[in-house]
């Protein structure tokens, strides 16, 4: 792992509403390390707060698209249905990259690359894009897998919500490196270091009902996700 960013991100942040306030010399506002960490997440959060002040939240699946994030999902929830007509929305992604062990309890930590992206939403309900939209998150998911699978069904599409959020206003923020340990600290008899993870995909399981000819494809056999081991 690489130590610890040595300052704040050299670019300015697009707003206000994503500066970073606390731990600035891990944030990021390039464009690059944004794209980087949504591109190589599987799961993102959407988050709205409602007319009561209640706070929704819902995991989904997302896909970046140059300059746009898109989710998808069923056209009865409540959150997607508040999104897609206009409310502020809260994307963010997380990749937990180590558990970060130190000599004293409060500086025990994670290595992570986070982003967060404040915004509107638009509904996507141009059949076209709609199809490009999902398409790109099964692509996301996993590389080639479109091209052999059936696509969606018209009822399949009037049933599936795809929203579209612009990356205008977002921020990076990453931990990498040991932990930081205060000096007098370092003389005590405890292990300090760091536990790797890593999202390591298994070996694949076929599907019981699968013929016995269908052999798995390379996208499934060699499965990699960006940036990974």
């Amino acid at each position: 792992m690489t130590s610890e960013p040595s300052g704040p991100s050299t670019a300015a942040p697009p707003s206000e509403r994503v500066r970073l306030r606390r731990k600035r010399e891990r944030g990021s506002y390039e464009r690059e390390t944004i794209d980087a960490i949504l591109d190589e997440a599987l799961i993102a959060h959407l988050g709205i707060v409602d007319g009561d002040g209640q706070p929704l939240v819902i995991p989904t699946l997302h896909a970046r698209s140059g300059d746009v994030v898109y989710c998808h999902g069923s056209i009865a929830a409540r959150t997607l249905r508040t999104l897609g007509a206009g409310a502020p929305v809260c994307l963010t992604v997380s990749l937990l990259d180590g558990l970060v062990l130190a000599r004293a309890a409060m500086h025990h930590s994670a290595n992570y690359r986070s982003v967060v992206l404040i915004g509107r939403a638009s509904s996507v309900d141009d059949p076209d894009e709609k199809h490009a939209a999902l398409r790109a998150v099964v692509e996301h998911i996993v590389p080639g897998r479109s091209d052999e699978v059936r696509g969606p069904s018209e009822s399949e599409l009037r049933a599936t919500a795809v929203l579209s959020i612009p990356i205008v206003e977002a921020s990076a923020k990453i931990r990498t490196g040991p932990p930081l340990d205060d000096e007098e600290d370092h003389a005590l008899d405890v292990w300090a270091g760091v536990i790797p993870f890593a999202t390591t995909p298994g070996a694949p399981l076929p599907d019981p009902g699968l013929r016995e000819a269908i052999e798995a494809p390379r996208y499934v056999t060699d499965y990699r996700r960006p940036g990974g081991p």
